[in-house]
């Protein structure tokens, strides 16, 4: 039995691991990557995420190893704090109060104590203006630090952590930003400024995208958004200073890195290519092509023995001279999802789109990327005016034998050039593409379902709807013939054909679904609901509302499979009562997605309401809702899925049993759109309320469930409830606090306070040897008193 508690929204998977540079441990075992609120720290051999650092209450913008200690990292966020964690154990050790949003963080051996940090002139989110300051750290025992001493080392910098870099022996800083690179002298405090023209002999922008400086030499590398990388020396002197030039990209240089030892220069871009120059060889380069999406960050690790690339599908590659690694959160470059959110029914992974013509099987469990099916099976060429593939529609059947794919050419074209059908191969565990509808419909294919498997059944049917003014139903057949029309013996060879086609008065269907059973397939032509039989494809009735389109249809399950839900464009929820043929409930409300539990009676409800989202749990037999909770996030929801639990649990409070076997998915609009940098809030806080303004990932999934046990994330282990002894023994001793604080913490837990909620008895008395009264406390049960 569950101990019933507050049913709370909390991020479940997913977030942008691409938003900042990794940071490699001096081993090179792990890799950390600033992941929304968190900072994840991932296994490079086993490509696991082992820790999760959470304590940030914003997103986090940056992550630096600390210099004088290689076991410990700082990070920092837009919430104005900077925390110092031990990563290999993720123990949060001390937090560092700057009052401030920070967007990028760097360090320095020759600057112990110091760390440089690039905040807002204005103290404001929305400010375009930074500037970069020291940040002196106060030795102190205490967790919490205000660190209030800034001192401003450059002003009018980039917020973009590539644009400042550190250079040989951390003797001066160079900063980029726009066409002017400034480079600063630490001791002598001056700055070299040096400006290109807008635009070069071939009229392509010399605008600074990035920079990096040589370990052991005086030389600063720059990338622009010509291409071109420049090499500048001579810089101490503001009119004396040279520069050579390298060009292999074709657009702008997303990233440079130097080796530790200064032989290479790496550098990527949107060509997925990382390109590695000999550093004073300028005609020497290899290539190591093919990476996936574009390169947005290059990193070497701190002994030269691994480098990362991370990329703008959120993936990184981890690559060593011998082997490459694939570390991917989730797949989500894309300004929309097209697909809706899928469960395979073999693997419980959620199906979306992933790749450029592909779909991805998402673990929830493991937060990791399983595989990606290729369903375009072309190579994705970048090119800004290049007309790619896109997988805009998908369908499982019930067994999860079955896949129905659709592709367009271009998110604008209105016509469809492929229906696939893909078969799953035991053999292989994949699936494998049975059969190709070249152009199915005469427009755009609306909308996807298969036909619930039952004993009754023994055909699966493929039902597709089109603004064409037509739904068809393909339906798979056994054959004995070949490809070359020759039989093949006793083996079936199955295929899938039309069987149906379907029309109502030249109206355009929307949405289609089928029953629990199969037998009823209801069609939506824009105000008009039709169900048909699908043993014999005969128009059984139609079902009228007020004026307005509809855009979702739900058949009830289990129980309530005698009813047909909807919801309209005129801001309606209806539900039909199929035996009756009548309107049995309608109310007025704004939703924007519906969706059945397949497993209970429960059906969810999203609605949007000044630009809040609400959610709403219910079954059509009865008026009131199970649940309901309103301001869950902001912005509207694009897609969501019920997920069957791996084990089914027992709850027995009635506002939470509609958890007990499935788990509610949803992906909201600002968790699908992506957000300038420095912007998005991907939030990863679990907690029974969000703040409605805060923005979400462009890749982050959601899961509304209820748990009995309190959430404490964030809090160092000493400043939260140690459940018994052991769990302080079995901490490791370097990252505890001094011993005078664990005994004050281990004297204070004794305490009782006034306002316990716990039953307690007062009891005071009065010594013959002093005259004051001592008052104490007796726990009910307790059989220990104070004398």
């Amino acid at each position: 039995m569950v101990e019933h508690a507050d049913i709370r929204v909390v991020h479940r998977g997913g977030s942008k691991i691409n938003f900042r540079a990794p940071v490699i441990s001096d081993d090179s075992r792990l890799l950390l990557c600033a992941s929304g609120e968190c900072v994840k720290v991932y296994s490079t051999s086993t490509e696991e995420c082992v820790h999760h650092l959470r304590a940030h209450t914003d997103v986090v913008t940056g992550v630096v190893l600390r210099p004088s200690n290689h076991l410990q990292v700082y990070s920092c966020s837009m919430d104005g704090t900077i925390r110092l964690w031990d990563f290999t154990d993720a123990i949060l050790i001390k937090t560092y109060v700057i009052g401030q949003p920070i967007y990028s963080i760097y360090a320095s051996a020759q600057h112990n104590g110091v760390l440089f940090i690039t905040i807002p002139m204005l103290n404001d989110k929305t400010s375009e203006m930074f500037h970069l300051v020291a940040v002196h750290l106060q030795q102190s025992t205490e967790q919490l630090v205000e660190a209030r001493e800034l001192s401003v080392v450059i002003s009018h910098v980039s917020s973009n952590p590539a644009a400042i870099a550190f250079g040989r022996a951390g003797e001066y800083l160079a900063s980029t930003k726009g066409l002017q690179l400034e480079v600063f002298f630490l001791k002598k405090q001056k700055s070299n400024r040096f400006s290109l023209k807008e635009e070069n002999k071939k009229g392509r922008k010399n605008t600074f995208s990035c920079v990096t400086c040589h370990p052991t030499d005086d030389c600063i590398a720059t990338g622009h958004e010509d291409g071109q990388i420049r090499l500048w020396r001579n810089f101490s002197h503001k009119k004396e200073y040279t520069y050579s030039t390298l060009h292999w990209h074709h657009t702008t240089v997303g990233s440079l890195c130097f080796t530790p030892e200064g032989t290479n220069l790496l550098s990527g871009g949107v060509e997925s290519v990382l390109v590695q120059w000999r550093y004073n060889q300028d005609t020497q380069r290899d290539f190591l092509p093919r990476l996936g999406a574009a390169i947005t960050h290059v990193t070497v690790s701190p002994d030269g023995t691994l480098f990362t690339t991370t990329h703008s599908d959120n993936s990184k590659s981890c690559y060593t001279l011998t082997a490459q690694a694939l570390l991917i959160c989730l797949y989500c470059s894309r300004e929309s999802i097209e697909t809706d959110l899928l469960i395979d029914p073999r693997s419980k992974a959620l199906v979306m789109n992933g790749k450029p013509g592909h779909l991805q099987f998402y673990s929830l469990q493991r937060d990791k990327l399983m595989y990606n099916l290729d369903i375009v099976q072309q190579e994705y060429i970048y090119q800004s005016d290049l007309q790619q593939f896109e997988v805009v529609k998908a369908a499982f059947n019930s067994s999860g034998n079955w896949l129905a794919t659709v592709e367009r050419e271009q998110k604008d074209a209105e016509l469809e050039l492929n229906l696939k059908l893909w078969a799953f191969d035991d053999q292989t565990q994949s699936f494998v593409l049975n059969t190709t509808i070249s152009a199915p419909h005469e427009n755009r294919i609306t909308a996807l379902c298969f036909s619930p498997a039952t004993d009754s059944q023994t055909t699966t049917v493929l039902v597709s709807s089109s603004k064409d003014g037509h739904f068809k139903a393909w339906q798979l057949a056994a054959h004995t013939e070949g490809r070359d029309g020759k039989a093949i013996g006793d083996l079936l060879c199955p295929c899938w054909s039309c069987d149906f086609v379907g029309a109502y008065h030249g109206l355009v269907p929307s949405c289609c679904c089928f029953s629990a059973d199969g037998s009823l397939l209801a069609v939506s032509f824009q105000e008009v609901v039709t169900v048909w039989s699908s043993a014999s494809w005969e128009l059984l009735t139609t079902l009228s509302q007020p004026p307005g389109d509809i855009r979702d249809l739900c058949f009830g399950q289990l129980s309530c499979s005698k009813y047909l839900l909807g919801t309209s464009t005129s801001n309606l929820l209806l539900c039909w009562n199929l035996l009756t043929c009548s309107l049995e409930w309608s109310t007025s409300m704004d939703i924007s997605l519906l969706l059945a539990d397949p497993l209970s009676e429960n059906m969810a409800a999203f609605s949007s309401f000044s630009s809040l989202l609400s959610v709403f749990v219910f079954k059509p037999s009865e008026p009131r809702p199970i649940f309901s909770q309103k301001a869950v996030c902001s912005g509207k929801v694009m897609r969501a899925v019920f997920a069957p639990r791996e084990e089914m649990l027992e709850s027995c409070e009635e506002s939470s049993q509609w958890l007990n076997r499935c788990q509610l998915y949803f992906l909201s609009q600002h968790m699908v759109n992506s957000s300038a940098a420095g912007s998005a809030q991907p939030n990863a806080l679990i907690g029974s309320h969000h703040s409605p303004s805060a923005q979400r990932s462009s890749s982050s999934i959601r899961e509304v469930r209820s748990s009995a046990r309190p959430y404490t994330a964030g809090l160092p282990m000493s400043l939260t409830h140690v459940s018994s002894p052991s769990q302080l023994l079995q901490t490791p001793a370097h990252v505890l606090p001094s011993t005078s604080y664990l005994c004050s913490m281990f004297v204070r837990s004794l305490l009782i306070s006034v306002t316990d909620n716990r039953s307690v008895t007062q009891y005071s008395y009065s010594t013959n040897t002093h005259s004051s009264a001592f008052t104490g406390f007796i726990l009910h049960g307790s059989t220990s008193v104070p004398k």
